[in-house]
């Protein structure tokens, strides 16, 4: 295990952020000290940021630093976000090191935040403070904007975006989370790519109830109250919507099908230009690639019942959708009620957001991705796809016209599987070219 003195000094700064567990669904638990404490801390790690830019706090676990550039563009501003909350941690986990530990060992920091999302946090305040060190001025402002309850919905991010448009601030670009650079971006196609999401699927929480009759466990009706929430959970299988591709899935397989060989080059080139044949085939696929095609209907929580041998009068689930592009909260929320067809089941949305409209691909920033990644990571094309989870960015895309999700981190499948999961890390290096990609970006703005 490597020591604080023999380690790079961002993955010493990524240490410590780890170590503070900001877990914003444990608030009551937890308290706020932990966010206070994180917002001491990049004081500290990062002073000329703090010297130079401008902090502002939108409620109490929102952060926005502006950089004043040499001129005030007219097409607005660069806006990085990142969100400095995580997930919780199941205690029964068996984590190979502490979750909250921030062990760096074997070239990597390991735990909760390192990838989701203070891994990405770090590189772009140190590629700040680096240009800073240098006496560098960004040519146009460039605002920092980090969330501490991103994953609780982000009513900071909200609050902050809502501050851009009562100040009549249209962003230029927005990054915030999302892909990475991957190996084997889809089963078929060997190589490296740096996935940028163009467009961001909505979401949307489901609570089902159903009342029945209580009474003793030994003399129950046909139809409990238990089995009818049963019925409809079964009703809402992987079938519930239909498979339809994006045109952002569909840009991904043809720029895609420019570095492969052999079938899968035309076998790429003939999805891409089939819309309704990719469709078919991704559902097919299952998994993150029917997700791409259709909006995805899980099954998260369900209960009922006070004793193992009383029937309860009420029972419910918690269905958690991801909304596929071209479909909206309302119309999800009808065809789940249409599939459920039962009466004595009644479909409370508790919250929801539409997808994104699809930012495009052929403008000058996505052209200043690509010229970064070039950089940071030389020879990884710029790849756009439709990110499948929330971010804080989704409340920009409504008034941005440019607004993409990538976080400039190689990520192996087995450490995409860790986010939220067990043994989240990040490798030293990976860090080190994120930092050198958001140096690039904002040296190269115009």
């Amino acid at each position: 295990m490597a020591t604080m003195n023999d380690v790079p000094p961002i993955a010493a700064r990524l240490s410590r952020m780890i170590q503070l567990p900001t877990v914003s669904a444990e608030l009551k638990t937890r308290g706020t000290a932990p966010f206070e404490d994180f917002v001491a801390l990049l004081a500290e790690l990062y002073p000329r940021v703090h010297s130079d830019l401008v902090l502002e706090r939108h409620t109490e676990f929102g952060l926005l630093y502006r950089w004043a550039g040499r001129r005030e563009a007219v097409d607005g501003p660069l806006v990085l976000m990142a969100h400095y909350d995580v997930v919780p941690v199941d205690e029964s986990d068996d984590w190979t090191h502490p979750p909250f530990a921030g062990v760096i060992e074997n070239g990597s920091v390991y735990g909760r935040g390192a990838l989701d999302d203070k891994g990405p946090l770090v590189v772009i305040l140190d590629a700040v403070e680096n240009l800073l060190a240098e006496g560098f001025v960004p040519a146009r402002d460039v605002y920092l904007s980090f969330g501490g309850n991103e994953e609780t919905y982000g009513s900071a991010a909200i609050a902050i975006a809502a501050a851009f448009q009562e100040r009549g601030i249209v962003p230029w670009l927005v990054v915030d989370e999302g892909g990475a650079v991957v190996d084997a971006p889809l089963p078929f196609v060997p190589g490296r790519a740096a996935m940028i999401g163009v467009g961001e699927k909505g979401v949307m929480t489901v609570r089902l109830t159903a009342r029945g009759d209580g009474g003793h466990a030994s003399a129950p009706p046909n139809r409990t109250a238990v089995r009818r929430i049963a019925r409809a959970v079964e009703r809402l299988g992987p079938g519930t919507f239909r498979p339809r591709t994006p045109q952002a899935v569909s840009r991904m397989l043809t720029q895609l099908a420019g570095s492969a060989t052999g079938p899968a080059r035309l076998l790429l080139r003939v999805l891409g230009a089939l819309p309704p044949l990719s469709a078919r085939v991704f559902a097919a696929l299952g998994g993150e690639a029917a997700a791409l095609v259709r909006t995805t209907v899980a099954p998260t929580m369900q209960s009922g019942g006070t004793a193992a041998n009383v029937l309860p009068s009420q029972a419910t689930a918690t269905v958690n959708l991801r909304i596929a592009l071209g479909e909206t909260v309302q119309s999800a929320a009808a065809r789940v009620r249409r599939r459920i067809a039962d009466p004595r089941v009644s479909v409370e949305v508790l919250e929801g957001s539409d997808p994104s409209p699809e930012s495009p691909t052929d403008n000058a920033p996505f052209a200043l991705l690509a010229d970064a990644l070039a950089v940071s990571h030389p020879g990884v094309p710029a790849v756009p796809y439709v990110m499948m989870a929330a971010t804080d960015s989704r409340h920009f895309h409504r008034f941005a016209p440019a607004v993409y999700r990538f976080a400039p981190l190689e990520m192996s499948n087995a450490q995409r599987a860790a986010i939220h999961g067990v043994d989240e890390s990040v490798e030293i290096a990976a860090l080190e070219r994120g930092e050198r990609f958001h140096r690039a970006l904002i040296e190269r703005l115009q």
